[in-house]
């Protein structure tokens, strides 16, 4: 396979990616994945959808609850398990970062949907 035809990367989007062995490498974040699996996800037909940490899709606008305690850089207790975050908005944010929103007593912030779920 020559590189003008394999996917970018499904984790950031790179177009670096190349080949290694069976595996496919994004040299941009490290992300190793098999072609299989690139045209599997590419099938499902619901690649844009973002779910929670339970497989709930989100959506802008909506009310989550963060499921586990989060460290924040220069703040000494973090965020605890169970804080409400309301009206989070969806963006494709980095490294995985795909909620934007604010936070009483922190500001504004970026979340993975991977600690939140669906209030």
């Amino acid at each position: 396979m020559n590189d003008e035809t394999l996917p970018p990367c499904p984790e950031c989007s790179g177009t670096y990616t190349y080949e290694m062995g069976a595996l496919l490498v994004c040299p941009e974040c490290g992300h190793e994945w098999t072609l299989s699996a690139a045209s599997d996800a590419g099938d499902s037909g619901e690649s844009g959808v973002i779910r929670d940490a339970v497989g709930n899709a989100l959506s802008d606008g909506d009310d989550v609850t963060v499921v586990k305690t989060l460290k924040v850089k220069g703040h000494p207790t973090g965020i605890k398990a169970g804080t409400k975050v309301r009206n989070i908005r969806l963006v494709s944010g980095v490294a995985g970062h795909d909620i934007d929103c604010k936070i009483e007593g922190f500001g504004a912030m970026q979340l993975k949907s991977s600690v939140v779920k669906k209030a």
